[in-house]
């Protein structure tokens, strides 16, 4: 133990010599453990928060659109809109594909709200039918949800998002109160719960949900739809249900071979695999910056290890000549090219989880520390000073008592 309390000043000391030099090793280090923990730390807090997004649209979801889609990686941009999804195809579809659960045909369209003296220009408002709320795993905090009653009865409700309430009504109820769409009053009957913004950035609290015969003959005044959100039976049946839909529709809209889709099923599922490919990539450059810099902090320490060898060259031949072993020697050396990377990496890892914890507050991603990713940063730190530390280790063992005391 006093031994290794020796050695342990004789390094302090002989660092403190090359203080500019052993800051840079350092610093090296510290980049390299910090790059590294910081990207393990976002890739699990990204992943999650895919996940949780994926969940937030609904599960087991297809997505059934009007119109021919073009995809851009990660991204589904609709280039026209057609005017052939129907309510009929929307049963079809719910009669026909086996592995369908619940069908939800939706139209949309902005138009401005006003409420006494506040006017909202332009709201997404949606005309859809009972069951929606659970399909996109929507819940209703105050009121109700639009009933298949109110769709017989053509009637003028709203169930409108939380922001469009705090916008509108601020602390006052809203429940019962008559609101202006376009022209037409209606009466909100719902509030929906908070749900932000989801995965293609639309704010899912900023819309207002009416039923969708009212939708269709009071505010669009056509018998088309926009979409169907198509709920199936589990994972496993998204795929063949996918393809069921597609081949139905493209038999119900007269679309031979090589013709192009009037429409466009989206299995979420593929959208998040591209996505989490993009997020792979920005993993895997994060990494290749974090050994580019451990690289560099090992070849700091390789550097000024051989510059202390070179210095101490008296110290290490009287040391052999009074009858330090080589091992003794190794050790020292390997001693203070460990204390240069361990000094990094315990400041990489506490600035890694200090940064990671802001980001993810930052973002609004759920905060992930991965004690894997510590520990393997860590280690890290440690082999890369170990190793640098063992070539100039070795050269000090060569140096002989006699060709010191000569020199």
């Amino acid at each position: 133990m006093k031994r290794l309390a020796l050695n342990l000043r004789i390094a302090l000391r002989s660092l403190a010599n090359f203080r500019l030099r052993t800051a840079l090793a350092v610093l090296g280090v510290f980049f390299g453990t910090f790059s590294l923990i910081i990207v393990l730390n976002l890739a699990d807090s990204l992943a999650v928060k895919t996940e949780q997004e994926t969940e937030s649209l609904g599960k087991n979801l297809l997505i059934v659109r009007s119109g021919f889609a073009r995809r851009h990686g990660a991204n589904v941009r609709f280039m026209t809109t057609a005017t052939n999804l129907t309510l009929d195809d929307a049963r079809a579809v719910a009669d026909s594909i086996p592995y369908v659960a619940r069908i939800c045909p939706t139209g949309y369209k902005n138009f401005p709200i006003r409420y006494e003296g506040v006017t909202l220009a332009s709201i997404l408002v949606t005309g859809t039918a009972p069951g929606y709320e659970d399909i996109r795993n929507f819940h209703v905090q105050e009121g109700r949800f639009v009933t298949e009653e109110d769709g017989r009865q053509l009637r003028k409700v709203v169930v409108i998002g939380s922001g469009i309430a705090e916008k509108l009504f601020g602390e006052e109820d809203p429940l019962g109160r008559m609101i202006l769409i376009w022209r037409v009053p209606c009466e909100v009957v719902g509030v929906m719960e908070a749900k932000g913004v989801d995965l293609s950035g639309v704010d899912q609290d900023t819309q207002v949900f009416v039923p969708l015969q009212t939708f269709l003959q009071n505010f669009v005044n056509h018998e088309y739809v926009n979409t169907f959100y198509v709920q199936t039976m589990d994972t496993p049946s998204l795929k063949p249900a996918r393809e069921g839909i597609e081949d139905l529709l493209r038999k119900r809209h007269r679309i031979q071979k090589g013709m192009r889709d009037d429409f466009a099923v989206i299995d979420l599922k593929d959208v998040m695999q591209l996505k989490s490919q993009a997020m792979d990539l920005i993993s895997v450059l994060g990494k290749i910056a974090a050994a580019a810099s451990f690289l560099i902090g090992g070849l700091g320490i390789l550097s000024i290890m051989i510059l202390i060898v070179s210095e101490r060259r008296m110290e290490i031949g009287v040391r052999r000549a009074v009858g330090s072993r080589k091992r003794d020697i190794i050790f020292q050396f390997l001693m203070e090219s460990a204390f240069i990377s361990v000094s990094g990496g315990m400041i990489g890892v506490v600035a890694g989880v200090a940064v990671s914890i802001a980001i993810a507050a930052i973002l609004q991603y759920p905060t992930r520390i991965s004690p894997a990713g510590l520990a393997l940063s860590f280690f890290l730190s440690i082999a890369s000073g170990v190793l640098a530390g063992l070539y100039p280790s070795m050269r000090a063992t060569k140096i002989h008592p006699v060709d010191v005391l000569r020199s």
